[in-house]
């Protein structure tokens, strides 16, 4: 986006137009970041929905809140048809729309199904109403045992979509791919746990 080079911690920003992630220095995260303000900021459409930003860039922000406790309704994973247990959904303001994804050896795959079911889900969970547009995403995990679902920088899924897609092997993944996902997971659980801690301080 600049001259400057940059770090290997380095930030990202939304291109909006374009759907995809820039890499930037500081300074150029810091001239798109928008202040959450401590709290949940609603989707388009929401009534406390603030005015959005004009512009093309959005800085991806850094926070991490795990939903708890998360009610997944009853048939809500079905009726949503994503096949696999690790899904993300982002509210897109370019699209007007929520849109799902999962990742799969090829990527990141994009739901065309309609996302009326996903209403179901945000009426059992209307936290999920404030997820900051286009930045975040809620990333959802189905599995063995209780549903978990996380509000995560958005970036963060598709690193998890790059690791699959980079490690994956045969027709399951393999070990390998399975112990990436439980490596972020832990890391998106603590990384939450830490936030809720520096709350409460």
């Amino acid at each position: 986006m600049c001259a400057l080079a940059v770090t290997d911690d380095h930030r990202h920003v939304v291109d909006l137009e374009r759907r995809s992630l820039l890499c930037v220095c500081r300074g150029c995260a810091l001239l798109f970041e928008r202040t959450l303000g401590g709290g949940a900021v609603p989707t388009p459409g929401h009534a406390d929905a603030p005015p959005q930003p004009d512009g093309r860039y959005r800085t991806v922000p850094d926070r991490y809140v795990e939903i708890t406790p998360f009610t997944l309704p009853d048939l809500a994973w079905t009726a949503l048809q994503i096949p696999v247990g690790i899904a993300f959904v982002v509210a897109n303001t370019q699209l007007d729309r929520t849109v799902a994804f999962y990742p799969s050896p090829g990527g990141a795959t994009e739901s065309e199904l309609p996302m009326d079911a996903w209403g179901d889900v945000v009426g059992a969970n209307p936290v999920l109403a404030a997820v900051e547009p286009d930045v975040e995403a809620v990333l959802l995990r189905t599995g063995d045992g209780e549903p978990t679902c996380h509000v995560v920088p958005v970036d963060r899924c598709y690193e998890l979509v790059g690791a699959m897609r980079l490690h994956w092997r045969g027709f399951d993944g393999g070990a390998d791919v399975r112990e990436k996902i439980a490596t972020f997971f832990d890391d998106v659980s603590a990384r939450a746990r830490a936030r809720r801690s520096e709350v409460r301080q």
